[in-house]
């Protein structure tokens, strides 16, 4: 599937159930395509369910032990063919996430491009190198931003 010759890569990952996919195969999808595949792949409903899917995981990624008794709103807006927002909500032990801006101030807000989150997501991406490059923004307390990757199980390819 890591086919970087033409598109036969995305066209096979239109193809695939999400649902079904484990973070350490989505890991290795994301791994073995270049930047420009992710970007072509990510549009209309393909990317709604990509981003629901990652999204809805996060709960489940999530690791509480580590986060102790952190509380914090983690906004991010991913751009790409339109902005989309989410918010991931750390209270109690506890992670919810919801589509959409509230109105509620986040702690701090992650703006990047389609695949630099995936790449991020998936274990593919370094957090600092993406800041540092200017391909991850931060907006707020850019030391929880530093940090999140460790209150997640993020797979490695």
């Amino acid at each position: 599937m890591a086919d970087n010759s033409g598109g036969n890569a995305t066209d096979d990952l239109a193809g695939l159930d999400f649902a079904a996919v484990s973070p350490v195969e989505f890991a290795r999808i994301v791994k073995g395509l270049s930047a420009k595949q992710l970007t072509e792949f990510m549009h209309g409903e393909i990317r709604t369910r990509v981003l629901g899917e990652v999204f809805g995981r996060m709960r489940e990624q999530f690791r509480p032990e580590a986060a102790g008794q952190l509380r914090a709103l983690i906004r991010w807006k991913i751009t790409g063919e339109s902005d989309e927002v989410y918010e991931t909500s750390i209270a109690a032990g506890t992670c919810t996430v919801r589509a959409g801006r509230s109105d509620a101030e986040p702690r701090t807000t992650l703006v990047m491009g389609d695949a630099d989150f995936l790449k991020l997501v998936s274990g593919n991406g370094n957090p600092v190198t993406m800041f540092m490059m200017r391909k991850l923004r931060i907006v707020g307390d850019v030391g929880l931003a530093s940090g999140l990757t460790r209150y997640f199980d993020i797979p490695k390819a």
